[in-house]
């Protein structure tokens, strides 16, 4: 029920103090009217002794204190989700951003989501297809997993986000809902435009943040687009993937609104909470037995200075299952995507492949090729201090081998989309230019079948 209160006590910033208050919960929402007869959002951030501080979702400029009155609504912030919202983009308010009209509601949900339930939970064990050798062939993507993207200032992040969302395959109904958080102007054209281009705008759902836009946006995002992704999923059987990014701003905006209820800060000031809030997020992937849809959750976030230990990469590695790690390095020498591989994981790699989902050869060839180019990087920084013409001709071998798997293993196309069946026939490829005896992690009659068979 809604409750109406005359005239505000103070706005400092995008912040409105109400006094007087009864009743009222914390993430309630509230609508400010001003005496031009315009109405404005927000959700209370903070409730007790007969106060509210409201945290305003637009600015609070022009807004007179005594003439201006605050409606409590007396319920959260939910979502108006229907099959209308494929194809279009919103703002972190969900508000339409494409110049269409809203779409026509089929259910309103909260954006908090229902916990899932543990015992109802299906384990993730279907292959996904990215079409990026790197991860299909060494770091496998599985339907229902959250594997994050680790990444940097100015690494190319969002072109690898969108070439999956173009590119991924897994089998039924498939959608994609990207949720952009405090990205640039130019970053959110760049999403838009090669997502039309090539006709998977039609299958997305967009909620796009920019910088200039407010932070209490970036807060609950990722809460829409989790709440519109388990509509297609859970209610109409798609196979939705999620991508999130940036998950740093999101972080970077959960910190400011933490200082502005003046809470006691945790490590590098970010809220003591940080970990159980990152948590509501990633753990709302996953698939319901008997249902069936599922989310698949890509979280993007740019490391501060490169440092995986900062808290928002190190506390996301342990709600996720795995990493994949954007190099610098990498990116200097011109590789794309630049993937290190060795620091990447996915936990869920050994479920999704083999001979039923993937291939025979995965298993034993992914061991191979993982091996050989952590061996080739270790001979790499051996030739830098003693040369070349130190090293043993198996020595040689591996170092050719470590120069061929970035070229033509890990480099690709921005364009190019790799079936399964061609990233491990790469692999096979480089693998000749080691001796056969190194072949160690491959069983014999694989080595038969896909390397002298080939040959012959």
């Amino acid at each position: 029920m809604a409750v109406k209160y005359e005239g505000l006590k103070e706005i400092v910033g995008s912040l409105v103090l109400v006094e007087g208050v009864k009743k009222v919960s914390y993430e309630e929402l509230v609508k400010i009217k001003t005496a031009d007869g315009k109405e404005r959002m927000g959700r209370v951030l903070e409730a007790s002794e007969g106060k509210a501080l409201v945290q305003m979702f637009e600015e609070t400029r022009g807004m007179e204190l005594e003439e201006a009155e605050a409606v409590f609504l007396g319920e959260t912030m939910k979502l108006d989700v229907s099959m209308d919202m494929m194809g279009r983009i919103f703002d972190g308010a969900a508000k339409p951003l494409d110049g269409h009209p809203e779409p026509i509601a089929d259910k309103s949900v909260d954006i908090n989501g229902n916990p899932m339930n543990p015992y109802a939970r299906e384990f993730p064990d279907d292959f996904v297809q990215t079409g990026i050798s790197a991860i299909d062939g060494l770091n496998t993507l599985v339907r229902g997993q959250k594997l994050p993207i680790f990444s940097g200032a100015g690494l190319p992040h969002s072109k690898i986000a969108t070439q999956i969302a173009r590119q991924a395959e897994m089998g039924g109904d498939f959608s994609v809902v990207f949720g952009a958080m405090g990205i640039t102007f130019e970053e959110s054209r760049f999403f838009v435009n090669e997502l039309e281009k090539t006709g998977a705008l039609d299958r997305s759902i967009l909620f796009l943040n920019t910088a200039d836009d407010p932070v209490i946006e970036r807060v609950t995002l990722p809460r829409m687009a989790l709440t519109a992704a388990e509509y297609l999923a859970f209610d109409k059987g798609y196979d939705v993937l999620v991508i999130l990014t940036d998950m740093t701003n999101y972080c970077e905006a959960l910190r400011e609104v933490s200082a502005a209820r003046k809470e006691v800060p945790g490590r590098r000031g970010y809220p003591g909470y940080l970990y159980t809030d990152l948590a509501s997020i990633y753990e709302r992937a996953g698939m319901i037995e008997g249902k069936p849809g599922s989310i698949t959750q890509i979280p993007i976030l740019t490391m501060p200075e490169d440092d995986k230990t900062h808290p928002i990469p190190d506390l996301t590695g342990y709600i996720t299952e795995g990493q994949i790690m954007v190099d610098r390095s990498l990116h200097q020498s011109g590789i794309y995507p630049p993937i290190n591989v060795l620091p990447s994981l996915s936990r869920l790699r050994d479920e999704g492949i083999g001979e039923e989902k993937t291939r025979d050869d995965h298993d034993g060839l992914a061991n191979q090729l993982f091996a050989s180019y952590a061996r080739g990087q270790e001979v790499k920084q051996l030739a830098t201090i003693l040369g070349e013409s130190a090293l043993s001709d198996t020595d040689k071998a591996y170092l050719k081998f470590s120069d061929l798997f970035e070229e033509k293993f890990l480099a690709q196309k921005k364009t190019e989309d790799r079936s399964i069946e061609e990233t491990l026939d790469i692999g096979w490829e480089i693998l000749k230019a080691l001796p056969r005896t190194e072949l160690k992690r491959i069983k014999d009659e694989k080595i038969s079948k896909y390397l002298d068979e080939k040959e012959d």
